[in-house]
């Protein structure tokens, strides 16, 4: 799918699926009515009853398969997230036991770092532009300046063992995030979905052939649920885009108070 259909509101994605679904259905019920007459019903109907259960259980299975890796997906996102807050505020509170110069300084970076990762690395998540080649200026500063503190007692110098770890967790942190932003549904998958669903009509139509005012409530009802199935999909196949995504607020939350004057978005 295209990525401006990833990026609209949930009311707007269901406008789409629901209409793009209905119209489908409709175009599939006129087929199969046109296709059938009274000799063709009773054949229709009994290759049909054999096809339905295990197309049925075929898309049910496809269904959860998709569902189950959009669900996977979303909970890394939100534990990488949730990570590199961690090990920020970890080291915030670390650097408290440094130097004042040295205090400031992986502050103010800790606090940079939040800021770009808000407003240039979430943008660029959500178009999947986002690339883990470079490391982040702000984070690799800090830190150069705590490799290039040098501890004069034991504890400073657990201090600064405890520091350094705590930055490379924010690293790894923000490595796997823009890994997990690049993860989405490719069109093979939405492809077998929709195939599924079509064949589903088709048997659906084929076995109420007879009465064309049922075959269209048994296709409309099986064609609300593989919607409402084709929404909660789409909704969650991309961690950072759309209205229901991973958001930068527990970055802010950790914010070091030097960067809390700072414009953020």
């Amino acid at each position: 799918m295209s990525d401006w259909f990833y990026e609209l509101p949930v009311v707007w994605m269901a406008v789409v699926v629901f209409t793009v679904t209905y119209l489908a259905t409709a175009a599939i019920w006129w087929s199969v009515m046109s296709l059938a007459s009274r000799n063709r019903a009773a054949r229709y109907q009994r290759v049909a009853a054999g096809l339905l259960s295990p197309l049925g259980i075929t898309f049910g299975l496809l269904v959860g398969f998709l569902s189950v890796q959009v669900w996977n997906d979303s909970q890394r996102a939100r534990e990488a997230v949730i990570r590199e807050a961690g090990a920020l505020r970890t080291a915030v509170i670390l650097a408290s036991n440094l130097p004042a110069p040295a205090r400031t300084q992986i502050d103010a970076l800790i606090a940079r770092h939040i800021q770009d990762s808000a407003n240039l690395e979430w943008p660029a998540m959500a178009d999947r532009r986002a690339t883990i080649a470079t490391v982040p200026a702000a984070l690799g500063e800090a830190l150069r300046l705590t490799l290039a503190a040098a501890p004069a007692t034991e504890q400073e110098m657990a201090c600064q063992r405890e520091l350094l770890r705590s930055l490379e967790d924010a690293l790894e942190g923000r490595r796997q995030r823009i890994i997990i932003s690049q993860v989405s549904i490719n069109w093979v998958k939405w492809s077998t979905l929709a195939i599924q669903a079509a064949l589903l009509l088709i048997t659906i139509g084929m076995i109420h052939c007879e009465h064309g005012d049922t075959a269209a409530i048994a296709m409309g009802i099986f064609a609300t649920a593989v919607a409402a199935s084709a929404l909660l999909i789409a909704s969650h196949t991309r961690p950072f885009t759309g209205q229901i995504s991973v958001s930068a607020n527990l970055l802010r939350e950790v914010m070091p108070s030097t960067g809390s004057s700072a414009t953020r978005p």
